[in-house]
């Protein structure tokens, strides 16, 4: 086990529409793509993508979508631990001028126990907030172990505040300041005050504001991509954590400065997608936009 992600899965069904309809209106999309879908679970298969494939801890139903996203996780090496539920999760994803609108269809009522895994020879957990009781199961493991704690806080949950104890990299979604009624900065200052080693801010366009390991202050800017070029900022995140997840097992000397720069690339290269599969960068992919932007390598 190089990594642990633990997380809810969704299948996507993403389209392009430039009018929805309403009463008995039929109206047919511009473009479509079905995908995998979930915060870890996405960042999972941006790791397995560039080169590490993790294991996999997430929900899945006895369903057609549930063994569809099977087959999809065997398809790209991930080692899938599923927890049951009764129905597979959906998400309805619209975008339009770099927003998305989503519909949720979820199940998150697991019929059993998280699954209990060796970890043993695992170098990094990372997680966003999903099954509760398997997330901070694993954050006392691994910190007790000492493997490194990533978390996505995309949005409050109910032991946010009590996990956040056990993480070493916290970075957050600006909606999770919303929800605690806080500004970035004091949300940095949150994250500090849990004991996360690095925190930090994700704020589309604007970039990430976040805190290194010495607890300084920075801005990681977002590349200046052309509007019209954004065609699906949907899990564009996800994709950032799992490329920082990915950078820091291939080049753990590196600081946590250089990680979010190879995360910053990959994550552009997802908004220039429809659907979460195809905004899968490779390391050729990041390698172009770092060249496209004259980012340091």
């Amino acid at each position: 086990m190089q990594a642990l992600f633990i997380g809810q899965t969704y299948i996507d069904v993403t389209f392009i529409t430039d009018h929805m309809p309403v009463g008995d209106e039929k109206h047919v999309a511009d473009a479509y793509a079905v995908s995998f879908g979930g915060n870890a679970v996405t960042a999972a298969f941006c790791c397995a993508k560039l080169g590490v494939p993790p294991d996999l801890i997430a929900t899945m139903a006895n369903d057609w979508l549930g063994r569809m996203f099977w087959d999809m996780a065997d398809r790209y090496g991930i080692s899938f631990h599923p927890r049951k539920v009764n129905s597979s999760s959906l998400s309805f994803i619209m975008p339009n001028d770099g927003k998305r609108a989503i519909v949720r269809c979820r199940d998150d009522q697991h019929i059993h126990p998280f699954p209990l895994l060796n970890i043993k020879g695992c170098r990094a957990l990372h997680i966003d907030g999903h099954q509760p009781d398997a997330a901070i199961h694993y954050a006392r493991l691994c910190r007790e172990d000492g493997i490194l704690t990533s978390l996505d806080g995309g949005g409050l949950r109910t032991n946010t505040h009590e996990l956040l104890a056990f993480i070493d990299i916290a970075i957050v979604a600006e909606r999770l300041c919303e929800q605690m009624d806080k500004t970035s900065e004091q949300m940095l200052d949150y994250l500090k005050g849990r004991g996360c080693k690095v925190g930090g801010v994700t704020m589309g366009e604007r970039g990430l504001l976040w805190y290194d390991e010495a607890g300084t202050v920075r801005t990681l800017p977002a590349f200046p991509i052309p509007r019209a070029r954004v065609i699906d900022t949907n899990g564009a995140g996800d994709v950032f954590h799992g490329a920082y997840i990915y950078s820091y097992l291939s080049n753990p000397s590196k600081g946590w400065h250089e990680h979010f720069k190879f995360a910053r690339a990959a994550s552009t290269f997802k908004i220039q997608k429809l659907g979460n599969e195809a905004g899968l960068p490779t390391l050729a992919d990041i390698a172009a936009v770092k060249q496209e932007f004259r980012a340091e390598a």
